[in-house]
């Protein structure tokens, strides 16, 4: 699990202050007992195949959910590859498996069968998961769990304190994963990290159960399992941070060819691309377009030991980028492409379509009040690019059934589109 996993907001305010200028403060943090220690210890890592074979064979014979978690390494290795995975079932204790040393673990999906898997964000494990055949026939995710109970903090560690009373503490979670051999205060971080999930799971479906919310979780986790992989970005270079600032298309050039350069070398030597050369550092020298390695290396981002000995690499590909002819240079908006039914942003709507902007208007207000009734985050009760195409180009006629047709063609769940396909058509109707 990433430090990100540990930020506990759910996202669903981008002010700092309610409507009255009052600043928001946080919930007091609950008191809690430290969890210090797995109760049958820290495991060994399994690396082995022998090892592993035993694990598989301890997990057939137990019963009940299986506890899950994932380590990565992607601040310091290059792409989001699995270093350590976790696991833990009643009759079977916890198991630290290294899946660098036993790469197909999809043994202990067939041994464990239809067995619920226990998860906290699920989403940032299961392809990983899936890399090394770890294929959950069922899913429960706590995190996601408690999003839609509409938890104010939903990070691990901040619902172990609220409903188990339990510290966890968090400081391994930026770690690098990839280091061999852990320690063992990293392992002892990682088998608490599953100790605590089939309690969890246990307060949480309770919860749920008394919300009214059961099978709608069933469809989220659902929806989370059988996601399927994200398509490649296109033109994934775009995303250096700080380029937004940078028009002339010639500087834009030169971020594209460093990009590509320190992606090439970060692939090659298996190191996070912004170890090897920081985005600020590109942009800078696009901003400079230095001529020669001397110029390159008097700027204060290129100044480092390590930087500087790879000096003409990256004045290589400034160079490139400076020798490409003018019909080539790259957009500052992006591809022009092929056009797809995507709207414009919404800032642009009142300009290009006015009586679209009324009806993203209403249909945001609808949509509020009812994740309000519902306590739970606005994201959670409708993706807002269903929304937005929603609103953008609704169906004729505009009738619940064509509006609960659209919303399932983008993805929507049955209990989403239960709650507001109705009122939506009603509402952008009216607007």
């Amino acid at each position: 699990m990433t430090a990100t996993d540990e930020s506990g907001s759910t996202g669903t305010s981008g002010s700092a202050g309610d409507a009255t200028g009052t600043v928001a403060q946080d919930p007091p943090e609950p008191e809690t007992t430290p969890l210090t220690e797995p109760a049958g210890g820290v495991p060994r890592v399994v690396a082995t195949p022998e090892a592993f074979a035993r694990v598989v064979e301890a997990f057939a014979t137990a019963s009940g959910p299986v506890a899950a978690d994932a380590e990565r390494a992607s601040g310091y290795r290059y792409g989001q590859a699995t270093y350590l995975v976790q696991v833990k079932r009643e009759g079977a204790g916890i198991a630290l498996i290294d899946p660098v040393g036993v790469p197909d673990l999809s043994p202990l999906s067939e041994a464990v069968g239809d067995a619920e898997w226990i998860l906290h964000a699920a989403s940032q494990d299961l392809p990983g998961f899936a890399e090394h055949g770890l294929r959950p026939a069922r899913v429960f995710d706590t995190e996601l769990a408690a999003r839609l109970l509409g938890f104010e903090r939903v990070g691990l560690a901040a619902v172990v304190a609220q409903l188990l009373g339990l510290g966890l503490a968090k400081e391994h979670s930026a770690v690098d994963w990839s280091t061999r051999p852990l320690p063992e205060d990293w392992l002892r971080y990682a088998a608490l990290d599953v100790e605590v999930l089939v309690p969890l799971r246990e307060r949480l479906g309770a919860m749920l159960d008394d919300a009214g919310k059961t099978a709608w979780a069933a469809q989220e986790f659902e929806a989370v399992r059988t996601a399927p992989p994200a398509p490649p970005r296109e033109e994934p270079w775009r995303r250096t941070s700080g380029m937004h600032a940078l028009r002339d298309r010639r500087q834009i050039a030169v971020v594209r060819s460093l990009w590509e350069a320190r992606d090439e070398n970060a692939r090659r030597r298996d190191v996070a691309p912004g170890r090897v050369l920081p985005d600020r550092a590109i942009v800078a020298a696009a901003r400079a377009m230095p001529r020669s390695v001397p110029e390159l290396v008097a700027l204060r981002e290129f100044a480092g030991r390590q930087t500087k000995r790879r000096a003409p690499m990256w004045q290589s590909a400034i160079d490139a980028g400076l020798r490409l002819p003018a019909e080539e240079l790259p957009s500052p908006r992006g591809p022009r492409g092929p056009r797809t039914d995507a709207p414009p942003p919404p800032r642009a709507w009142a300009d290009r379509d006015p009586a679209a902007a009324v009806r993203l208007e209403a249909a945001r207000g609808l949509v509020v009040r009812r994740a309000e009734e519902l306590s739970m985050p606005v994201e959670n009760l409708l993706q807002p690019d269903a929304l937005r195409r929603l609103c953008w180009t609704p169906p004729e006629p505009l009738t619940a059934p064509a509006v609960d047709a659209f919303l399932a063609a983008r993805g929507a769940r049955a209990w989403q589109r239960e709650q507001l396909a109705a009122d939506l058509a009603a509402a952008l109707a009216e607007a």
